[in-house]
């Protein structure tokens, strides 16, 4: 696993740079077709139910929660893939491509297909102000 996040670091210089929130909300109305932002008390982001809720996605095991993941998903939470602000914007940038190199598996799935082209870094940063740890 280290060794894909390094490829994909090296692939992709931006990765290691922490963008900028403001931007990022803009840039997560793509996301929220698909997902919403929510703590057990608020609603911050009010969108789809397709993918699992984002708060608190920084520092969470991949694949778990309350939510249906696909297997490949789940499995590599459980070789201990934790989200952060350089896996998140790997992922997000080509989910399949970023599995298939976390698992070491090129037939790994993912049911994740949109990519985000622009502003990686951007959106992490918006996601990273929900969580425990955040102070939302």
């Amino acid at each position: 696993m280290m060794t894909a996040t390094a490829l994909l670091c090296l692939a992709t210089p931006a990765l290691a740079d922490m963008g900028d929130a403001a931007v990022g909300e803009k840039e997560f109305r793509k996301c929220k077709s698909c997902h919403q932002i929510a703590s057990a008390d608020e609603v911050i982001v009010k969108g789809g139910r397709t993918g699992p809720n984002l708060y608190g996605i920084i520092g969470r095991q991949a694949g778990i929660e309350d939510f249906r993941y696909g297997a490949d998903l789940v499995t590599a939470g459980e070789q201990g893939l934790v989200w952060n602000a350089d896996t998140l914007q790997a992922y997000i940038t080509d989910p399949r491509g970023f599995l298939r190199e976390t698992l070491g598996d090129d037939k790994a799935q993912v049911k994740m297909t949109f990519r985000l082209r622009d502003h990686q870094a951007d959106v992490a940063a918006y996601l990273a102000q929900f969580g425990q740890d955040s102070g939302s």
